[in-house]
């Protein structure tokens, strides 16, 4: 299979990692060729704390992967996130050399490229420059300016921004895992690529993707991304209060939160309960799954305050900013029982839970629709649109570049060689005559204007 056939993209997320190839068919979908996960082992609540590790469980994702599909894995589109990450609006123009010539591609990348040179705090560095809308001289709320005519090119930006050492930490577990890292790519915005429709994101909804370190959220807006941030808290933090309020083991209280935890304690009976093994010989354990809720619920609660902090931090409850589609839950944390109901309640918008089936055509990964997926299926989609946006060889490539030029130049010279008239030709001798004067033309010219001051 040649390479550019294929995308990967990878996910290090905090409790597992996932290295998932696939292409686009005739019809436009996804189409999954092969799948790897590994536990992980180096990152913690999205950052990596173990290089070493974290390799390995790269290494071990990718190797399945490549097993699974059947093809080789360079390149990568990879995620992040973390609570380091944050974002900004910022506004920037440049003025255009050549009005006459209409602003294509390069413009865009040159503005871009301009907003990438903001000074950041001390160990910050630019993840993404997200075009909102642009205003081409006077005119202002334009979506796509590519192909229209103007000097002023002006943008308001959404800009994402992250920790140096932390992005550096990522792309050296990837490089030393034997990849190449062809993008990165915040994981909210790769979520609401795999989960969300184009009418929810022109309507106005939040993807909030609770992973297992972080819950990370993305708003949209009129089919712009309007808000972006990371919270430091996932299903790791309700598998340690399990833990803890119930003094049992991990493993245990993750099977606890998995087979039986529910968001809303009221509708739980007091009269059923599960049984843990005892330790080593210790007598089993019965945990009232009344009590489990309240634990899950305590701290879910508290997650979901925290989007609606993030919810009216931008706004969400204005009416022009409203989101009528309401909320998408995804992420292996949205797998929690009544989880939807709590949602609906604690934020007082409407919610579902975010699957990836619209995008996947095959069937036979049905496991990968699942929202603990999304991340990784956004990361393909992305690692695809970057692939799709490359032309397929360096001379195409080439064509591409030169373009716009070659047509400009044919028509200038097309411009040129055509035919001028009689009179054009006899104004256009007089003109180079009145260009160039003799030496004597020169000297009457220069008395003339003497005698003329004279008087």
């Amino acid at each position: 299979m040649e390479n550019h056939e294929y995308s990967v993209g990878l996910d290090i997320g905090t409790t597992k990692i996932v290295a998932i190839v696939g292409r686009r068919n005739t019809h436009g979908k996804i189409e999954i060729l092969g799948v790897g996960t590994a536990k992980s082992l180096g990152v913690h609540k999205g950052i990596v704390n173990n290089i070493s590790q974290t390799i390995q469980s790269i290494k071990a994702a990718v190797t399945q992967a490549q097993a699974s599909s059947g093809v080789e894995i360079h390149k990568v589109t990879v995620g992040i996130a973390g609570k380091h990450i944050r974002s900004l609006q910022h506004s920037d123009y440049i003025m255009r050399d050549n009005p006459d010539q209409y602003i294509t591609e390069n413009d865009i990348e040159k503005l871009k490229d301009q907003v990438k040179k903001l000074v950041m705090l001390p160990g910050e560095e630019i993840i993404h420059v997200l075009p909102q809308e642009y205003k081409i001289d006077s005119e202002g709320e334009i979506q796509e300016p590519i192909g229209m005519h103007g000097k002023r090119l002006e943008a308001n930006f959404h800009v994402v921004v992250g920790q140096m050492g932390s992005i550096r930490n990522i792309a050296r577990c990837v490089r030393e895992a034997g990849l190449d890292m062809e993008a990165l790519t915040l994981e909210p915005l790769a979520s609401s690529e795999s989960v969300l429709t184009k009418e929810e994101k022109e309507a106005g909804v939040a993807i909030v993707d609770i992973g297992g370190g972080t819950t990370d959220i993305a708003i949209f807006k009129d089919n712009i991304i309007r808000h972006t941030c990371v919270i430091p808290y996932g299903g790791g933090i309700i598998t340690d209060d399990i833990k803890e309020g119930c003094s049992i083991i991990e493993k245990h209280a993750e099977q606890l939160k998995v087979k039986f935890g529910s968001a809303v304690p009221e509708l739980e009976k007091d009269s059923t309960f599960v049984t843990i093994p005892g330790l080593h010989g210790r007598p089993d354990k019965e945990i009232s799954l009344k009590t489990l809720a309240q634990v899950v619920s305590a701290r879910v609660e508290e997650i979901l305050e925290m989007v609606n902090t993030e919810l009216k931090a931008y706004g969400a409850f204005e009416q022009k900013k409203k989101l009528i589609a309401g909320i998408v839950l995804t992420g292996g944390g949205s797998n929690l029982k009544n989880l939807r109901q709590l949602a609906n309640y604690t934020t007082g918008f409407d919610s579902r839970i975010g699957f990836s089936n619209e995008y996947v055509a095959n069937d036979k990964n049905q496991f990968l629709k699942g929202p603990e997926y999304a991340t990784s299926i956004g990361l393909l989609m992305e690692s695809l649109k970057i692939r799709d946006k490359k032309p397929t060889s360096p001379a195409a490539a080439k064509a591409v570049e030169n373009a716009q030029p070659e047509i400009q130049a044919a028509a200038k010279v097309a411009e040129e060689a055509a035919p001028r008239t009689e009179d054009e030709l006899i104004a256009e001798a007089a003109e180079k005559r009145r260009g160039k004067l003799t030496i004597g033309q020169k000297i009457m010219e220069s008395v003339k204007k003497f005698f003329e001051e004279v008087e």
